[in-house]
């Protein structure tokens, strides 16, 4: 599940969700619901989030390789 993915990249990188927010220029309440699976964010900000996290597309959305 992504929203769970979410979370673990940022807790295994000692990150605060208002740390993750400000560098997507979001509120923190935004970025929370990304967290919490309550929306899912635009292509855009999920490249900006695989950036940040230094990490593929789909490692992001957790998608397993075949």
């Amino acid at each position: 599940m992504f929203s769970l993915r979410l979370r673990q990249l940022r807790e295994q990188q000692h990150k605060r969700q208002a740390d993750v927010a400000a560098h997507l220029g979001c509120s923190v309440k935004t970025y929370n619901r990304y967290e919490s699976g309550q929306t899912v964010p635009r292509l855009k900000t999920l490249i900006a989030l695989a950036d940040y996290y230094q990490v593929s597309l789909d490692d992001l959305s957790g998608r397993k390789k075949q």
